[in-house]
């Protein structure tokens, strides 16, 4: 069976920012997991063309609301996602940053990611992640390790592309066998022949 992705002109291609926020990582102290994680899971799901700008810094509220104002404003990206910085630690201000740049809140995301992330850890109620919007982009909070990325975006993200839809997006198309986007008949584009 092959592949059939959908050919859009450069502007209409889904536009990415992935920021991994850990003082560690950005220190080098480690290497950073959470972008690879992340650029690995869209490679295996998206269908349609898309592209990324990535971000790794520390754990500081001021730099974190300026790269989230710079992608969403700045470089056009449509979904930003973070990884890192939503747990309880003094040091954990992804939240608060985000909610600080926020146009408006969307807590259906953040309270989705809990209930999947309790399917597997009983201290996912320790999460404070939350899903904005901000102008036209998508903000989401994921937890920060590789297999907590997975497990949440495969929990989430089915409801991504209507929500792009809806607040001026492309149309974002995912291989179904990874996973099916849902969107209501309406809101269904048209097969091209």
């Amino acid at each position: 069976m092959t592949q059939m992705t959908l050919e859009l002109p450069a502007n209409d291609t889904l536009l990415i920012g992935l920021v991994s926020i850990s003082d560690r990582a950005s220190s080098g102290t480690y290497e950073d997991q959470g972008i690879p994680a992340l650029k690995d899971w869209f490679d295996a799901t998206l269908a349609t063309p898309w592209r990324m700008e990535t971000r790794l810094i520390p754990d500081e509220q001021m730099l974190i609301e300026r790269i989230l104002i710079e992608l969403c404003d700045g470089a056009g990206c449509h979904l930003v996602l973070t990884t890192g910085g939503t747990g309880p630690a003094p040091r954990d201000v992804t939240p608060e940053a985000t909610l600080a740049v926020a146009h408006k809140v969307m807590p259906g995301f953040g309270e989705q990611m809990r209930a999947v992330s309790l399917k597997y850890v009983p201290t996912a109620i320790l999460s404070r992640q939350v899903g904005v919007i901000r102008g036209q982009s998508l903000i989401l909070n994921l937890p920060g390790q590789p297999k907590a990325i997975k497990e949440t975006l495969d929990g989430i993200f089915a409801a991504v592309p209507y929500c792009l839809d809806l607040i001026g997006g492309p149309y974002v198309e995912t291989r179904e066998e990874a996973i099916k986007a849902f969107r209501p008949k309406s809101a269904l584009k048209p097969a091209s022949n």
